[in-house]
């Protein structure tokens, strides 16, 4: 495993043919207040790369166009949230989508604990660290604590798709998760858009 560190953008090179795991880390999770400090990403061989944010600028060319790239999935756990961040400093709708929190929701029914530590422990054997998770993700420098707590987030994103992959087919409900995954970019626009507090589709 090695992890990459960069500043402002990917390097020119990356291949991700076979999907790329995302998440993000913010200043903190209201939309409207809160800036992006560090996407970090993994192609699912055991590398992450990590990048950094310090300066506010989200140009970015690299990471733009993969992000926007509809021929690669974007793998997230609660996509919800990172789809959001994405869509507001980078302006780009992520497609297509998987988020492993939707698809535990739907076929682990057995148990209301969906966090990522919980499906490395349960699906994967694995314990993950969750002790940088509120540190200071808006500092000039980022420490090497954080990097490798940003780059635990996404190691292990193409594993649990392919346990929870065979859960949803076990349970019958792959076309149903799919259809979750494709309304996840319309969930964030209507979270960035002021409805996220509210169920629209309530009564």
């Amino acid at each position: 495993m090695s992890i990459y560190y960069h500043r402002g953008d990917l390097p020119a090179g990356l291949a991700f043919e076979n999907g790329v795991a995302i998440d993000s880390e913010t200043m903190g999770l209201n939309l409207q207040r809160d800036r992006l400090c560090v996407v970090q990403l993994s192609a699912g061989d055991g590398d992450a790369h990590v990048v950094h944010f310090p300066d506010r600028d989200y140009r970015a060319p690299r990471l733009r166009g993969l992000l926007a790239d509809p021929k690669v999935l974007k793998l997230f756990h609660y996509a919800r949230f990172d789809l959001a961040m994405i869509q507001r400093h980078f302006g780009i709708v992520c497609s297509p989508v998987y988020c492993t929190k939707v698809a535990s929701k739907l076929v682990r029914t057995n148990t209301d604990r969906h966090g990522l530590k919980d499906l490395c422990r349960d699906l994967l054997g694995i314990d993950l660290s969750k002790q940088q998770q509120t540190s200071d993700w808006g500092a000039a420098e980022l420490s090497e604590e954080q990097i490798a707590y940003a780059a635990s987030d996404v190691l292990y994103l193409h594993a649990l798709r392919r346990k929870l992959d065979e859960l949803l087919d076990r349970e019958g409900r792959r076309a149903l998760a799919d259809a979750c995954f494709s309304f996840l970019p319309i969930r964030a626009a209507l979270d960035l858009a002021g409805w996220n507090e509210e169920d629209i589709f309530a009564h």
